[in-house]
């Protein structure tokens, strides 16, 4: 008698509970409620339509055995409306490993949209690089931006969940920036004489057994240069509450900003139309769960 195989289909809400199970015995150093919250978090987007909310399941005997978070959103891209989607975690019982590549491309078989991995461990790389991923991102930029003249910044504003308007900030931004200020992330608002300039920042969690560095991750600004025009009278900011590093996503060091490049880590992956921009981890999981 043959042996049913595994089917793969959307992960509905329903399957929350058993989806917090499998991912909380397949990354044991993740806590379940890590992996809850950062499902509430996702049920409680908006998604552009004819998309999946969670990602999919691999089911087997009607349990499931692998799932694969995917997260989508609209970018604007070369001043067009692109839809991505961030390929998050996955994790596939033992068992069930020989359907894990298999699940994986029939997850990712669409050709408008352009498919992103910004967390991929170094052993998946070449995994990666065969499904067709390029890196866009190689590694990560550690600054010190406190070093440098603040410039023609006037202001530095926090933005909270709270906030209800933000003069000179359109309204889509605003709510960008509430939204990440709802997750745990830092927004702000840089004010030149001619822009409101939105930036968000991810912090570093600490981990068990290890220091927590004295950083946060860059998570969004509409560019690098506004990030290095806006980045003493930032460092300063951050200076005053203990985090004097940023760091920010590069493929070299960055002229202009004081501080040290690494390959070590940061590298990320992408495949679909549009290259996806250094300085744009905006509705990610690194904001959604968490870095």
């Amino acid at each position: 008698m043959l042996a049913v195989k595994p089917g793969f289909r959307e992960i509905q809400e329903s399957d929350l509970d058993a989806i917090g199970d499998l991912l909380t015995r397949g990354f044991q150093h993740r806590s379940r409620e890590y992996w809850m919250r950062g499902l509430r978090r996702q049920g409680a987007r908006t998604v552009p339509p004819g998309t999946p909310r969670y990602g999919y399941l691999l089911e087997n005997d009607g349990l499931p055995v692998g799932c694969l978070l995917m997260i989508y959103s609209n970018k604007i891209s070369d001043g067009e409306t692109a839809t991505c989607c961030n390929v998050s975690s996955w994790y596939v019982d033992p068992e069930f490993r020989n359907y894990a590549a298999l699940f994986a491309s029939m997850t990712q078989k669409r050709r408008e949209i352009t498919y992103f991995n910004v967390t991929p461990a170094a052993a998946t790389w070449p995994i990666l690089e065969a499904q067709g991923f390029a890196p866009y991102c190689r590694g990560l930029y550690f600054s010190v931006p406190a070093l440098l003249r603040s410039g023609r910044i006037k202001t530095v504003e926090a933005v909270t969940p709270a906030t209800l308007s933000v003069a000179g900030l359109p309204e889509a931004d605003l709510e960008m920036l509430k939204r990440h200020a709802q997750y745990g992330c830092l927004s702000l608002v840089c004010r030149t004489a001619e822009a409101a300039l939105p930036f968000i920042f991810f912090p570093l969690r600490k981990r068990r057994g290890f220091i927590p560095l004295p950083a946060m991750q860059l998570g969004y600004c509409r560019s690098i240069a506004d990030y290095i025009n806006c980045a003493g009278a930032i460092g300063r900011y951050l200076l005053w509450r203990g985090k004097p590093i940023i760091i920010v996503d590069a493929t070299a060091a960055v002229a202009g900003l004081p501080g040290i490049y690494s390959e070590a880590r940061g590298r990320k992956y992408y495949k679909g139309p549009h290259r996806p921009r250094l300085g744009d981890l905006a509705d990610t999981e690194l904001a959604i769960y968490g870095m």
